[in-house]
């Protein structure tokens, strides 16, 4: 692996890989007698440190070119730091107030030095699990989602693992974090990915209610964020599209949709198709995160199997109908009635 290039850091060699990093040197002020570095990956894949300083902070993380908790018998490309890197930058670009900043790339060590999102910042599924309303979400993950993938096509640069563990939150702010998995692909890849973790937190609830809260009202709250979510993505996205409708891209030519009205319709067909791949990559994931081999946090924290077994069933059997019928709801408040009548 050393020849090329690349070697795994720990803490004493990432200070000297920092000292001969100027763009990272320079962010910490040439100072490096105080540093605070804590390792805080969790466990399976990369190598994520916080670096603080007194003059400045960042994250450093490092691809390993193989799975971090299993180990060399279980290889993985190193090139997805290079996505990851790209991604933000991009993503960056159209969306900078919900996309952390890169500060260095060395794709020879797989290392991303970033912005480090700091406290009160946490991951928005440990949010959803303690019960926390975040009042400005649904409108910065919209405005994220219709600035990153706006395109004239049903692909484009998706995050490709985009999930409430993939979010970082506060009241005010919303950080999208680790697209070492982004790829072009289609739309609703993440828009569903995103929907149907909202869907799974929102039956999870009834596994972490206690006398002290019976969720009831946070559960209304997750299902207006799901509608929220989708409305303002819609809003947003197709206002884009009507600003940048004479631009350069190729997918409607307005020699040919040459009309008011047939441009209309072609952009609500184009919405309907993009809402249904939406229901479908969501019941997929959310089937994914109960069957399959990743878990998710909503339900595993859950103490009482009876109880957590209960709250997975009632997600998988609504994922189950989701995904076979999905072609049947027109908008999102079918789909969250559809919880609704489910979960009584």
């Amino acid at each position: 692996m050393a020849s090329d290039g690349f070697r795994p850091l720990d803490e004493k060699s990432l200070v000297e890989y920092l000292k001969a990093t100027p763009s990272l040197a320079a962010k910490l002020g040439n100072q490096f007698d105080k540093l605070e570095i804590r390792e805080v990956g969790d466990g399976n894949l990369n190598f994520v440190y916080i670096v603080i300083g007194s003059s400045g902070s960042f994250v450093i993380k490092q691809a390993l070119p193989y799975i971090r908790c299993i180990g060399e018998s279980w290889p993985m490309t190193k090139e997805r730091a290079y996505f990851e890197a790209t991604t933000l930058q991009d993503h960056g670009r159209l969306c900078p107030d919900h996309v952390p900043e890169v500060y260095h790339f060395d794709r020879n060590m797989c290392l991303i030095g970033m912005r480090y999102v700091e406290p009160p910042h946490i991951i928005l599924r440990k949010g959803l699990i303690s019960g926390i309303e975040y009042p400005l979400f649904a409108e910065h993950i919209a405005a994220y989602m219709a600035r990153t993938l706006f395109c004239e096509r049903a692909q484009a640069l998706i995050h490709g693992d985009l999930h409430t563990g993939s979010v970082m939150v506060t009241n005010e702010s919303t950080q999208v974090i680790d697209p070492e998995f982004s790829f072009y692909g289609p739309m609703g890849f993440d828009i569903g990915a995103f929907i149907g973790n909202l869907i799974l937190a929102y039956f999870a609830q009834d596994g972490h209610a206690d006398e002290g809260s019976d969720r009831k009202l946070y559960k209304e709250w997750i299902l207006k964020t799901i509608s929220d979510t989708w409305n303002l993505f819609y809003k947003k996205f197709t206002a884009l599209w009507d600003e940048h409708k004479d631009g350069p891209g190729e997918a409607y030519l307005p020699a040919i949709y040459n009309n008011p009205e047939l441009q209309l319709l072609v952009k609500q067909k184009y919405m309907e198709d993009l809402f249904h791949d939406t229901l479908g990559f969501g019941a997929a994931k959310m089937i994914r995160r109960i069957v399959g081999v990743a878990h998710v946090e909503d339900f595993e924290s859950i103490k009482e199997a009876s109880k957590r077994a209960d709250c997975e069933r009632k997600a998988l059997n609504f994922a189950k109908t989701l995904l076979k019928e999905r072609k049947k709801f027109q908008n999102i408040g079918e789909v969250v009635t559809a919880i609704e009548h489910l979960d009584k």
